[in-house]
């Protein structure tokens, strides 16, 4: 069973940044699609961004973080991650990490049906 772990969440003021990191301890990662979804109190999971698996050379982002997230991953750490700038009260949500076979990211981000997810971390934007 695939596990991801995400870290990296935090409160921050706004304008401010933060970097999330999704790993998994006994599975490559290299081999998956990989997305960050988010989801705020009372709200649907949403998807953020979402990276092509291998070298992550095709990238998907929300309208609503275009120009303020950058999604990226490292597979000698097994790592991906979601760089936040120049952030909003309305990113204020829990991030989640998951995984899919999958060669479609824009698809893969624009449903929250998979089958691999982190515990979540909690970002908050509050001056």
């Amino acid at each position: 069973q695939l596990q991801l772990v995400e870290s990296g969440g935090d409160l921050v003021q706004p304008g401010g940044s933060l970097r999330l990191s999704c790993t998994a301890s006994e599975f490559t990662l290299n081999y998956y699609a990989m997305g960050w979804f988010r989801q705020a109190p009372g709200k649907e999971r949403e998807g953020v961004s979402c990276i092509s698996s291998g070298d992550g050379t095709t990238t998907y982002y929300t309208d609503s973080v275009k120009g303020r997230f950058t999604i990226s991953r490292d597979n000698a750490k097994n790592t991906v991650y979601l760089q936040m700038d120049s952030l909003k009260s309305e990113d204020t949500a829990v991030y989640y990490c998951t995984a899919q076979v999958i060669f479609d990211v824009q698809a893969m981000c624009l449903t929250a049906s998979h089958n691999y997810w982190g515990q979540g971390t909690q970002v908050t934007v509050s001056s």
